[in-house]
């Protein structure tokens, strides 16, 4: 018989996008599993060209696809504070998002840096963007799709929440039983979908399911154990 162990390396972790939670609507999330981020990165037409190109024409070029990039993102002026306030105003209106997330769309959208970080700066200072608040409503929801501990740091990741505070929601989280609780009533799902097949098999889905979610082997093995031995 497989190990627990093995059949998780076999089996590793596969999260869907449940979208941009609200704190305290679950339901209108989707389900988690698969995890596909936009590939932003464009080719670089300057390529191989010849050397004997002058460095005003190299300057140019480059002034002339940076151009062609913001044009192309929907921005006129990525200097433009008051454009990337109300396109990060919008973006907030439609659902919440981590600092992080909100970053990247805005970043996306053609806006320097400089002007992106100081309107999510302002965000956060007048209470509009809170990060914490956001990472524990990602970790409720994932305790209502019966995540464990490791699939809810990578969907908190996928967010675009900081690592440290996602340890530190995560960690509240594991000492208060959530995790625990989520594998448990897995557990009993399993069993009443599974009743009446044989053993090995109801353990085979269980142990299937508890891999994609990202739950702890030992709790899974517990549960196995106690509800489908």
């Amino acid at each position: 018989m497989i190990s627990a162990e093995a059949f998780l390396q076999r089996n590793p972790v596969a999260l869907q996008d449940i979208g941009e939670p609200e704190p305290e609507n679950v339901s209108s999330l989707n389900a988690v599993e698969g995890i596909s981020p936009r590939d932003r990165s464009v080719s670089n037409n300057a390529g191989h060209e010849s050397e004997a190109l002058s460095d005003a024409t190299h300057l140019r070029k480059i002034s002339s696809w940076s151009s062609r990039s913001a044009q192309a993102a929907g921005v006129e002026d990525s200097g433009d504070v008051d454009a990337c306030r109300e396109a990060a105003l919008r973006l907030l209106d439609a659902a919440p998002r981590s600092s992080g997330a909100l970053r990247d769309r805005l970043l996306g959208k053609g806006y320097a840096e400089d002007v992106v970080e100081g309107v999510i700066d302002r965000l956060i200072a007048v209470h509009l963007i809170n990060d914490l608040d956001y990472a524990e409503s990602v970790v409720r929801v994932c305790a209502n799709r019966m995540m464990g501990r490791r699939g809810t740091m990578m969907e908190l990741a996928r967010k675009g929440v900081d690592r440290k505070l996602a340890e530190q929601v995560c960690g509240e989280a594991e000492q208060n039983g959530i995790f625990e609780e989520a594998a448990w009533e897995l557990g009993r799902r399993v069993a009443r979908k599974t009743e009446g097949l044989e053993r090995q098999v109801r353990q085979r889905r269980f142990w299937s399911a508890g891999g994609r979610k990202g739950h702890n082997p030992a709790t899974l093995r517990e549960v196995a154990a106690e509800l489908l031995g």
